[in-house]
């Protein structure tokens, strides 16, 4: 996972503030960085907006954990309720086709909390400590996303991952989504990661080994497509904290979960 543009993102959450604007949706919506010559909204005030709405405190180790009680945990519930109940009339309409049914899922802040990680180091981005975070593979998980998944898994609904982490981290992500229960298909024909060494055929049209050069959405639509065209899959719905995870395609419904803190375009 790459995050180039954070500042431009703090700017651009500072709706967050104004109330919950999260939730299940065309991806198309999309958000967009500021570009006024009007003062912009002051970070300081919006970190503390940000905080709010997390509702971050430390732990007793001294680790960022957002509250269950808090607005985002609110936005979350209300997301996965209508995805539970649209998973199940998707499953079972699928089924009475004849189609084999699947969902897919981003894993950053889809799965996995780095809200810690934000916090930590003033919603910056460093390749180095990004991937020593990652492999202590101890985030904790986004509220309701693993029960989500082990719902679809229990509906008879393909689990499929599809991430910007590297390949390099596999074996910590799999770790870490067993220690917060989304022990779905974490084998290497189900979670999809980068591999920019060797990268599949089917992104042949933007990356070839040791030359990557896939954007978010061509990677992550192009996988899609592969899960549906080559796998034989009928995509019924697609989570993800990126608008860059949902669009292009091969999606079924999107579902866009709150994240106000980094923007991957």
């Amino acid at each position: 996972m790459h995050k180039p543009l954070r500042i431009a993102a703090l700017v651009a959450a500072c709706a967050v503030a104004g109330g919950a604007l999260y939730g299940a949706g065309a991806a198309t919506a999309g958000q967009s960085t500021a570009n006024s010559t009007h003062e912009p909204y002051n970070i300081g005030l919006l970190v503390k907006d940000i905080d709010t709405y997390y509702g971050t405190t430390a732990d007793a180790g001294g680790v960022y954990q957002a509250s269950p009680q808090s607005p985002y945990a609110k936005d979350l519930a209300r997301i996965d309720a209508d995805a539970r109940r649209y998973i199940d009339k998707a499953a079972r309409k699928a089924h009475h086709r004849g189609e084999k049914p699947a969902v897919v899922f981003d894993i950053d802040d889809t799965l996995l909390l780095s809200l810690d990680y934000e916090k930590r180091y003033n919603y910056t981005y460093n390749s180095a400590t990004w991937a020593a975070y990652v492999n202590k593979a101890d985030r904790p998980a986004v509220f309701g996303s693993p029960e989500l998944v082990r719902y679809a898994a229990s509906k008879g609904v393909e689990v499929f991952y599809n991430s910007g982490l590297s390949e390099a981290q596999r074996s910590a992500a799999v770790e870490n989504l067993k220690k917060v229960g989304a022990d779905v298909n974490l084998d290497a024909d189900h979670m999809f990661l980068k591999d920019a060494a060797n990268p599949p055929s089917y992104l042949s049209g933007c990356a070839a080994p040791g030359a990557w050069k896939c954007t978010t959405v061509q990677y992550k639509s192009g996988t899609r497509k592969h899960i549906e065209e080559d796998l034989g899959y009928e995509i019924v719905a697609d989570f993800g904290d990126q608008y860059s995870d949902l669009d292009g395609g091969y999606t079924g419904r999107t579902y866009k979960l709150p994240n106000p803190t980094y923007f991957v375009s």
